[in-house]
């Protein structure tokens, strides 16, 4: 196992124990001190388990050598993964604004300082585990891990409304204003849409890898400079790329003097791989067609 393979597997299972952690903080503090917020927080943290242990899952699968099976490798796991995290995401969001918009139909609970300092340590633990998780993630370019680290940023948003929302109850229990006690619902029908929000962009780009989606121009004109900088090459007839999983896969037909070798037009084409792949290390694959041209 690579150094970067065994950083991202250390960094989900970090992320996996402080889940299941948390969860247990929030549920157990919310049913004892009859928190509604920190009890929901707490059902969304559930969430979050199920996604990090997919997550942890998809990213040994996506680690796999090419087989028979899968010729290009397992690299999709991850994306797969993201997908599930992204509608895990979605159904946490929407369970919050519903519950949200139901509390401004009751008579609001007592607010609790415990419940408070819960979810001050679930906000804090989440903002360094998705600094901690968005850098591994972005450094070996792994889209599990990465979205593994916008979960805990949704969470973090989800601790900040918490936070919040009891704050403003406790306020307005120690200066009689009751309807500061309605801070916490108006709090998380916010909290509820930026996560909504996070949800959609996590689906969009897992769907557009899924779907094969070319990476942007400006990155495929670079590989473009690349294969210029070998002399022998007259003509770019086609270039493809598409991200698959945590690498990119290159495909190019080019043309070269038609009076070379095949030993010649062979050497070139390992060139070519070699000088693109030195330079972007998440290339894994570069598929070359050699044609032939003749000046005339």
């Amino acid at each position: 196992m690579s150094k970067g393979n065994h950083s991202s597997i250390i960094a989900a299972w970090i992320s996996l124990v402080s889940n299941v952690a948390l969860t247990l903080l929030k549920i157990i503090v919310g049913l004892l001190t009859n928190s509604q917020v920190l009890l929901a927080d707490g059902i969304h943290n559930a969430g979050d388990v199920i996604a990090t242990a997919a997550s942890l899952t998809s990213m040994n699968i996506s680690k796999r050598p090419a087989d028979e099976d899968h010729p290009y490798g397992h690299g999709k796991a991850e994306v797969l993964s993201s997908a599930f995290v992204s509608i895990i995401l979605a159904i946490a969001a929407l369970y919050i604004a519903y519950e949200a918009v139901m509390a401004f139909f009751e008579e609001p609970r007592p607010a609790s300082y415990i419940a408070l300092i819960a979810a001050v340590i679930s906000l804090v633990w989440k903002q360094l585990l998705y600094a901690y998780t968005i850098r591994i993630g972005k450094k070996v370019n792994s889209k599990g891990l990465i979205a593994t680290a916008y979960d805990h940023l949704a969470d973090v948003y989800a601790s900040i409304a918490a936070v919040a929302g009891i704050g403003l109850a406790l306020i307005g229990e120690a200066y009689d204003i009751h309807y500061l006690a309605y801070g916490d619902p108006l709090a998380g029908i916010i909290v509820s849409v930026l996560v909504l929000k996070l949800a959609y962009h996590m689906g969009l780009e897992s769907f557009n890898i899924l779907m094969e989606k070319a990476v942007d121009q400006e990155q495929l004109d670079e590989y473009i400079a690349l294969i210029w900088s070998v002399p022998e090459v007259k003509r770019i007839d086609r270039i493809r790329a598409r991200e698959h999983g945590h690498y990119i896969l290159v495909d190019v037909r080019l043309s070269i003097p038609g009076e070379m070798t095949i030993q010649q037009g062979h050497d070139i084409s390992r060139q070519i791989k070699q000088v693109i792949m030195s330079k972007h290390p998440d290339v894994d694959e570069v598929l070359i067609h050699i044609n032939p041209w003749y000046a005339s």
